[in-house]
C-alpha cells in the first residue's frame, strides 16, 4: 500500500513558477513509476509527466515539454514537478501518482491533488 500527499499548488501569475511535491509512504519499489495528472474544469484528467524510481527516466505530456521539469528524490520518497513559464490553460487540479506496470499502464495509487491556478 502507497499513500501519496501532494503540496505545493497555489494562485501564481501566467510566466511564474511553482514547485510541487508529492511524497509518498509505505513501500516504494525499485522498479515503479511516479507520474504527475491533472484535470482542468470541464476536461478529462490528462498525462503531465512521469519518471521511472529506478533509473530516473523522464517522460511528458508535449503540452509542457519545455516548461516542466518531474525528478524526484530516492532518499525522501518524494516526487517533484517544477512549473516555470505558467499559462491560464495550466490551471488544474495537479494529482500524483503511481504505477507498478509502467508510464503507460493504469495508475493503481493516486493522491487526493493540489489546485494549481494561474491567473492572466
Amino acid at each position: 500500500q502507497v499513500q501519496l500527499v501532494e503540496s505545493g499548488g497555489g494562485l501564481v501569475q501566467a510566466g511564474g513558477s511553482l514547485r510541487l511535491s508529492c511524497a509518498a509512504s509505505g513501500r516504494i519499489i525499485s522498479t515503479y513509476i511516479m507520474g504527475w495528472f491533472r484535470r482542468a474544469p470541464g476536461k478529462e484528467r490528462e498525462f503531465v509527466a512521469a519518471i521511472t524510481w529506478s533509473s530516473g527516466s523522464t517522460f511528458y505530456a508535449d503540452s509542457v515539454k519545455g516548461r516542466f521539469t518531474i525528478s524526484r528524490d530516492n532518499i525522501k520518497s518524494t516526487v517533484y514537478l517544477q512549473m516555470n513559464s505558467l499559462k491560464p490553460e495550466d490551471t488544474a487540479v495537479y494529482y500524483c501518482a503511481v504505477s507498478s506496470r509502467g508510464v503507460w499502464r493504469p495508475y493503481e495509487y493516486w493522491g487526493q491533488g493540489t489546485q494549481v491556478t494561474v491567473s492572466s
